[in-house]
């Protein structure tokens, strides 16, 4: 039975966390869990420096310790600020422009190596081409017989 109880308990801890905007956020934003492991990282390097063993008036005085705090403050700031922004949403980018380009592409090509389409499009603009026979209403000059 408390097998039981501890299975639907974590169980509901997986939905609330699934719901949770926080957890949300740090399972989507990149730069955020960047930031939050970049601090951690600082932090634990200052933890070590100070666990060592040197005395306390030592180790206020160590530059490289200073410069991890300051790092892992930094990173938590930027944590922090990123957590109160409201969540970057995805543009769903408006692809009309792009298709409409595309086919205008598309049919000018057609029309450019097409040359039965390019003879029906200007058939339909302005109207068909009237074929006629030519014949000539003057005879042609005959030569004159040379004859001496």
């Amino acid at each position: 039975m408390a097998k039981k109880k501890k299975a639907a308990a974590a169980a509901g801890a997986v939905m609330a966390a699934r719901e949770n905007p926080y957890v949300q956020r740090i399972i989507e934003d990149d730069d955020l869990r960047d930031n939050v492991r970049v601090a951690f990282e600082a932090a634990r390097q200052a933890y070590e420096r100070v666990s060592r063993g040197k005395a306390p008036a030592k180790v206020l005085e160590d530059k490289k310790f200073h410069k991890e705090l300051q790092t892992a403050a930094e990173a938590l700031k930027k944590a922090g600020e990123s957590l109160r922004e409201a969540p970057k949403k995805k543009r769903k980018r408006k692809r009309k422009g792009r298709k409409l380009l595309l086919l205008v592409l598309a049919a000018g090509l057609a029309i450019a190596l097409s040359e039965d389409l390019r003879n029906k499009i200007l058939d339909a603009l302005f109207g068909a081409e009237e074929e006629f026979e030519y014949t000539s209403t003057t005879t042609p000059s005959t030569p004159p017989a040379s004859g001496s």
